[in-house]
């Protein structure tokens, strides 16, 4: 069954394919995911006792990776869910590197049997677009919470009603003048993050002397036994999987055919599940950060510009280098990067993830959408995607009409 008859159109987005590349645009796109990376990155950093340089190099290299493999801007984050309870149990490197290394043996394999691939040829679309508009959603709760109510994690911020009002400001220019102003903004962002942390300034650790250092932060082999394994799986891995599946393995796909139509031959879930493993693994090896390839990343990439493997090239040699040359310095300075410029990023990456929907046709297919969008953008997005199959197919076998977009 087409997509079109099933309720949901083929509308491409690629506006760019026949402009010329620009390296300024690349740039532009490859910041514009920075609003999901950096606040659970500081988090693990501050709370959970990672190394700066073994959270940053494996996200790094992964882009590095999926610059190759892929050639356009397919995105990595950090595992969302796994990173907030990591977070939220104060769980050390160890827990977390098992974790890592189990989601990282659980993708490879799953990609590398094709059962994902089979999986998404008969996956309801009007689900995945519900997936997305949650993912959508979750980028809006996160930048409004970073705003309203900053995480003591930060410092040097400003009081929440002038984090608001920046927000709001920083916002408005992207989504008017994003792509000529966006590598700017956080350039400028991350300049103040230095000066602010300098040594001898007022209030920061660099005053005492300590939190600054060139090269990379010592890097510790993680140490598993049964017992780490079987915590980091109960407490880490099982919510997460049916998230990544979702996510970081089914939607991407989809949103690249839509983003990039013609060009996205090579973006699969099988795939996607085989990098994310690898990456995972290289993560889990290192007592680092696991990522994933979240879709709502690769809406962030496209609005700001990104068209190509470029610009996640250019990020991934950003993260190598400031991992291996300031990964010392890193605890203290992306703290006071700017909240109201990560904020500002993640409400244009939600709007531009939103417009992902707007193929959507038919009442069925938007009621199957919004369903799952509305409980998995503020209640569980694993429990959103089971309640929208079994919608899906209650109505199909209630024959109120044809089946909800299936491939």
């Amino acid at each position: 069954m087409t997509a079109r008859a099933a309720g949901v159109t083929s509308a491409g987005l690629d506006e760019g394919a026949a402009g010329p590349v620009t390296w300024w645009r690349e740039a532009s796109g490859a910041v514009a995911d920075l609003g999901v990376l950096l606040p659970i990155a500081v988090a693990l950093v501050v709370t959970n006792g990672l190394s700066p340089t073994a959270v940053l190099l494996p996200a790094g290299l992964t882009y590095l990776l999926v610059a190759r493999v892929y050639r356009l801007p397919v995105a990595v984050q950090p595992l969302k869910a796994f990173g907030a309870a990591a977070i939220a149990a104060g769980a050390g490197p160890d827990v977390v590197a098992a974790g890592a290394l189990l989601m990282g043996v659980t993708f490879l394999v799953l990609g590398s049997t094709g059962m994902l691939d089979r999986v998404a040829r008969v996956f309801p679309v009007a689900v995945i677009r519900g997936v997305q508009l949650a993912v959508a959603l979750t980028f809006a709760r996160i930048a409004w919470g970073l705003a309203t109510e900053p995480p003591p994690l930060f410092t040097h911020q400003l009081p929440p009603p002038w984090l608001v009002a920046g927000t709001v400001a920083v916002a408005a220019v992207l989504l008017v003048r994003g792509r000529r102003v966006v590598l700017v903004a956080v350039v400028v962002a991350l300049a103040v993050a230095v000066v602010l942390t300098v040594p001898g300034a007022a209030g920061t650790a660099g005053s005492s002397g300590t939190g600054w250092a060139l090269g990379p932060a010592p890097v510790d082999l993680p140490h598993l036994d049964v017992g780490t394994l079987l915590t980091a799986a109960t407490l880490l891995v099982l919510p997460q999987l049916p998230l990544t599946f979702a996510n970081s393995c089914l939607a991407p796909a989809d949103a690249a055919r839509q983003l990039f139509p013609g060009r996205a031959a090579a973006v699969t879930p099988g795939r996607l599940a085989r990098t994310l493993g690898a990456a995972n693994l290289v993560a889990g090896g290192l007592s680092g950060m696991p990522v994933c390839h979240g879709a709502g990343g690769m809406s962030a990439h496209h609005a700001f510009g990104a068209r190509t493997g470029r610009a996640p090239a250019l990020l991934g040699v950003v993260l190598v280098a400031a991992a291996l040359a300031a990964g010392g310095s890193l605890a203290v300075v992306l703290p006071a990067f700017p909240l109201p410029v990560l904020a500002g990023l993640l409400v244009v990456a939600a709007v531009a993830h939103a417009r992902l929907l707007r193929d959507v046709r038919g009442a069925s297919a938007w009621s199957v959408a919004l369903g799952v969008g509305l409980v998995g953008g503020f209640v569980h997005l694993g429990v959103a995607v089971v309640g929208g199959l079994v919608v899906h197919a209650v109505l199909a076998r209630l024959g109120r009409r044809r089946p909800v977009a299936t491939r």
